[in-house]
């Protein structure tokens, strides 16, 4: 299946662009996703998915044609 990959902020910055087209098995999570793509240190530190515009958690299965976007945690001061 193939998915679009929207990121933001740090992990657009390691992924070399903002948006990704990915090829995933058919059974594959938004955890299995971000681990293909090298961004599992985002994971248990505050990592927003969302799929296709509602947010899920990191075990949301994936569809062919699904876009998810990938958001780092915000902080400020």
């Amino acid at each position: 299946m193939l998915v679009t990959v929207l990121a933001f902020g740090p992990i657009a910055e390691a992924m070399g662009g903002r948006k990704r087209q990915i090829e995933l098995p058919a059974t594959s999570s938004a955890r299995f996703l971000i681990e293909e793509i090298g961004m599992e240190m985002w994971l248990g530190k505050g990592l927003a998915i969302s799929l296709n515009g509602h947010k899920v958690d990191e075990d949301a299965p994936l569809s062919d044609g699904d876009e998810i976007a990938l958001l780092p945690p915000v902080s400020g001061g």
